[in-house]
């Protein structure tokens, strides 16, 4: 393969973290990960290769968008995800050392890595360049790691990488992440700065700002193209967007921490936004959180059909994955 091409899916790392003397209920103040001070994430987002393009705050949360996509910081953990061919897992360890120094956090309560399968996993540099090597970089860094493949391994399969054990805390926290490809070329022309005068209008074009209309959005259109946007609820939940729009290698990701008992009507309304050829949906849910069984049964949606669903009940959460294809025409 030849020409220009772009790796658009992600590389999501997420990790909490606690102190060995605090209580369940109550931290100190310096117990806060976004004490560390900014200059010194962007050092760590250096070792990654990405840049910081917009840097907002909330009460509960430090939102960065990123060159390659995204960074959210809270008080006990924090979200990375990065696309193309930035090093993700090169912040681990400096992050830890971090959490530690600044917010003496000298527990990793949990850990969470995450992707799709690689369009072109030989452009990947160390250690992404399989899921192997990630697994054994992580299984350097911790005890009790656990490696799963979800979906087809010869199609569009999703790795993760967890820690088999108990949290110190009980985790309340639900994750949903949508992951499109093929998608519809006349909606991906909204993101070339051709055929869009501002990122303003690519977001209102595309409908994002309908998406969570009380939300503060933090966007940026590239040239020539491409776009990011990170969006803060008041409520403290959070959603981003990446899209990488070329036909070729087009991918559209849409992650969101909202409450789960609006995941169906989300996944249909972004879905619809972007009408993908193929989508896959991962819901994380804290088993001491409200049950996700009501997520348990199948989830149709018109013109696709279902082609994978599976559930993996872990120690302190529940994953479920599933895969759609759009009707043949």
């Amino acid at each position: 393969m030849t020409g220009h091409f772009f790796e658009g899916a992600e590389k999501l790392l997420e990790i909490w973290f606690a102190t060995s003397t605090s209580s369940t209920a109550k931290y100190l103040p310096r117990n806060d990960l976004r004490n560390i001070p900014r200059d010194i994430i962007e050092e760590v987002l250096n070792l990654v290769n990405c840049k910081v393009l917009q840097y907002a705050q909330s009460t509960t949360t430090d939102t960065y968008v990123l060159s390659e996509s995204s960074m959210f910081i809270f008080r006990t953990h924090f979200v990375l995800k990065t696309c193309g061919e930035t090093t993700l897992l090169h912040a681990v360890q400096p992050i830890l050392e971090l959490a530690r120094d600044y917010c003496d956090f000298d527990v990793v309560d949990q850990v969470f890595y995450s992707r799709r399968k690689f369009l072109r996993p030989e452009l990947q540099k160390a250690p992404h360049t399989s899921f192997d090597h990630e697994v054994a970089y992580l299984d350097s860094l911790f005890e009790g790691g656990s490696a799963y493949v979800l979906g087809r391994t010869n199609v569009d399969c999703w790795y993760l990488y967890t820690l088999d054990k108990t949290c110190v805390h009980a985790k309340t926290d639900q994750t949903l992440e949508i992951i499109m490809t093929d998608l519809d070329r006349d909606k991906m022309k909204i993101f070339y700065q051709e055929h869009t005068s501002s990122v303003a209008e690519a977001t209102k074009k595309a409908g994002i700002d309908k998406i969570f209309p009380n939300a503060r959005i933090f966007d940026y259109l590239f040239d020539p193209c491409g776009y990011s946007m990170n969006g803060l609820l008041p409520d403290g939940h959070y959603f981003t967007i990446h899209i990488t729009p070329e036909p070729d290698f087009s991918y559209v990701s849409f992650e969101t921490n909202v409450p789960y008992q609006q995941y169906n009507d989300v996944i249909r309304k972004v879905v619809a936004l972007f009408n993908p050829g193929k989508f896959t949906t991962t819901i994380f849910g804290g088993t001491a959180s409200t049950s996700l069984d009501m997520h348990r049964k199948l989830f149709l949606y018109s013109d696709y059909d279902r082609i994978d669903h599976q559930v993996v009940c872990l120690v302190d959460y529940d994953l479920i994955y599933s895969y759609y294809k759009k009707h043949p025409s």
